[in-house]
This record gives structure tokens, sequence and C-alpha cells, in this order.
């Protein structure tokens, strides 16, 4: 009997080894492979095709590269924007959809619609809208003579981060609402039924069941939230590509204009110090946030 047990356990482990290899081997292909490669040209200025040794300069360099460290504090400004719109409002249409009130399977696909379209795409229909002259909201805003005069929301550096930061939170808003509609699923109704028993009301049902109730998916949404929003960059490069002068770069839309910028040869050795440094910045902040995230477990 236990050497049938034995065998048993050695075939599903054959199994399960057997499984996992293909999704192992993609993820050591097209993620572990690359990140150590990166570090061959840390101390090489290379181009693509020739790599030549320049010692600690590019490290030197990236300590005082004031565009690079502007655009650090681009990201925290665009990130944190992007929070505190994206998280309340997905949250809010997650509850109001939840109620499945008449209508509430279309507003649930509309509102979901910009996750399944291409950042890039998105970003050229943005562009169209903010357009200065005869751009839809120049004009709606004109109309409703709520301004003089046209606004250039994507080249005036009071309002491009703004303008960007309006885009994200659309092309983000209905992954963040399905999230937390599956969470709201998880709550029973008779919780709800017992509150209003008790003569609670939305407001009070709100803050003391339901908010509650959803803390762990919560904490998860907050995390994917946070290293999304300070990873984005693909929106910013068809919106602006960095513009105005470098008012709208942030980390990696600076990275990837290093590297593919046309009017300069590819600098991948400095990109690659850049890229580790951005790495380390978000991975203290999300391991800031974890500790942040237990400690209120802890005291709640």
């Amino acid at each position: 009997m236990t050497h049938d047990v034995r065998k048993l356990r050695r075939n599903e482990n054959i199994s399960a080894t057997l499984m996992l290899s293909p999704a192992v081997l993609l993820l050591v292909i097209t993620s572990v492979y690359p990140f150590f490669w990166l570090f061959r040209y840390v101390l090489y200025d290379y181009n693509g095709f020739v790599a030549y040794f320049t010692g600690t300069y590019n490290i030197k360099r990236a300590f005082t590269d004031a565009v690079f460290w502007k655009s650090v504090l681009h990201t925290f400004e665009y990130a944190i924007g992007k929070l505190i719109l994206i998280i309340p409002i997905s949250l809010g249409l997650a509850v109001f959809i939840s109620r499945n009130l008449p209508g509430s399977n279309t507003f649930r696909i509309i509102f979901f619609l910009p996750t399944v379209i291409s950042a890039s795409v998105y970003s050229l229909i943005f562009t169209f809208i903010f357009a200065v002259f005869r751009g839809p909201l120049n004009t709606v805003l004109e109309a409703m003579n709520l301004i003089t005069r046209p606004i250039d929301w994507l080249g005036d550096p009071k309002w491009v981060m703004k303008s960007i930061i309006v885009v994200a939170v659309w092309g983000g808003l209905g992954n963040y609402m399905i999230y937390f509609i599956s969470g709201l699923s998880s709550i029973s109704e008779e919780i709800y039924e017992s509150c209003m028993i008790d003569g609670a009301n939305g407001t009070q049902t709100f803050f003391k069941i339901t908010l509650p109730m959803l803390s762990p998916i919560l904490k998860v949404i907050l995390l994917l939230a946070i290293t999304t929003a300070f990873k984005d960059y693909q929106s910013i490069l068809v919106l602006t590509n960095g513009g105005p002068d470098g008012r709208s770069h942030v980390m990696f839309s600076y990275i990837y204009n290093l590297i593919f910028a046309a009017f300069s040869s590819p600098q991948i050795g400095y990109a690659t110090v850049l890229s580790v440094l951005a790495a380390l910045i978000i991975g203290v902040i999300t391991a800031g946030y974890l500790y942040l995230a237990r400690k209120l477990d802890d005291v709640f």
C-alpha cells in the first residue's frame, strides 16, 4: 500500500512538473533572462551594436541627471492624481451597478469598454478631443461660456499633467470597477437585509458594512493600482511624448526615449541604469505599502 501511495505521488509530481514547465520556461525567457541581461551593460555605452566600457560613468550620470529626477517627481504627481480619482470613482460605480437597477448591465459594458481598447488608440481619440482649435472639449466649454479662449490642454505646462491623468482614469476605470464588483458579489445579501431591518441608511451601510468587508480585496486592488500607475507611460508617449519641455515625462517615458528616440543614437547602457533605479523606486513604494497594510491589519 505504501509503495502504491509513493508511486501515485511521484506520478502526480511528474504531471505537475510537466504542466508547469511551459509557463516557467516562458517566464524565464521573457522576464528573468532579460532582467539579468540588463546588468551586462550597466558599465557600458551600448547603442545596440557596439559596447564601449565606461566604468561607473552611467551610474554617476544617473544621480546627476536633473531631467530624470524631474521625471520621477512627475511620476509621483501622475500616480497620486490617478489613484485619488480612479479608486473612489470605480468603487462608486461598482456599488451603483451592483444594485441591479434597470440598465445596470448596459452601464457595466459602457464603463468596461475602454479597458479592452489599446492605450494608444484611446490616447489618439483624446488627442482629437483635446485639440486646441475646434477640438470638442474647447468647443463645448466656449459654448457654455466657461472659457474665453481655447486652452492648449496638451501643450500648456499648467494643464498637461491634469489632462493625462483624466485620460488614464478613463482608460483604467472599468478594470478596477470589475474588481470591486467581484468583491461586492461576495458579500451576502442577508447582511444588507439585516442592516435595513435595524434601520441603517445607505451611508451607514456603506461605511460600516461594505468597506470593512471589502478590505481584503481593496488591499489587492490598491497594490495593483499603485504598481500600474507608477509603470504607466504608453498613453503619455502618444499624447505628448513627454512635452512640453519635459513637463509630462515620467520615468519610463524618459527611459523609452533614451533607447528609441529618433533624434539620437540609442543609449541602452545608460537607460539600463535608469531602469534599475526606477525598479528600485517602485519596489520601495510597494514594500512600504505592504508594510503599512500589514500594520493596519494589526491595528484593526
